[in-house]
């Protein structure tokens, strides 16, 4: 496949991830599908991880990726040496930009797993629980009295958060090596506005 139908392949599934991260994370703010003061809700919600880190900042390089396909061969001037690969070039800052932003994601999303969800207990609003003791041991659960559900509301939200950001950390590792070739190779052709077709 060309580099640069790789990278439209690529960006065509970050869009929907972004926008599955964003409302991953809104959901977030109902804990237990309800609605709480927000002193009550898990303080690793408020980052944002899943709206700022793979939702926004996913969706520019997702866009570049897009774009990358029908980016003009012609490029500087006419001189068809320099479009694709610049273009190809330009995709590897932006997909080191989603690599950030999935990993913000995916390290909030670990942690709030890990400390588990923030819930009305016997000492009242408290995180009951320690080092993810929760996750294997489901009597644990009992701990929280408010809001129903509350901790599978957390595990499956926070838990599809990393899975999501994992793998769009992934797809923008996969168009950096991709960006690199583009930019080394150019891609395996090159539009009539050149005269002509052939790698560029």
């Amino acid at each position: 496949m060309c580099t640069g139908g790789c990278a439209k392949c690529l960006g065509s599934t970050l869009i929907p991830l972004a926008v599955l991260c964003t409302l991953a994370n809104i959901l977030l703010f109902f804990p237990g599908g309800k609605v709480e003061e927000s002193a009550h809700i898990t303080d690793e919600v408020w980052y944002f991880g899943g709206i700022l880190g793979s939702g926004v900042l996913m969706i520019f390089p997702a866009l570049v990726f897009l774009g990358l396909q029908n980016n003009d061969c012609c490029g500087c001037c006419g001189n068809r040496s320099c479009g694709k690969r610049f273009a190809m070039f330009s995709s590897i800052i932006f997909a080191a930009v989603g690599v950030v932003g999935a990993g913000y994601c995916f390290i909030l999303s670990a942690v709030a797993l890990n400390k588990g969800p923030k819930c009305q207990s016997q000492g009242g609003w408290t995180y009951p629980f320690e080092a993810g003791d929760y996750l294997g041991d489901h009597e644990l659960w009992t701990k929280c009295t408010s809001p129903d559900n509350i901790v599978p509301w957390h595990l499956t939200l926070f838990s599809l958060l990393l899975v999501m950001s994992g793998i769009q950390a992934v797809l923008c590792g996969i168009q950096v090596v991709n960006g690199i070739f583009g930019t080394i190779c150019g891609d395996c052709k090159c539009c009539g506005c050149c005269g002509g077709e052939g790698t560029v």
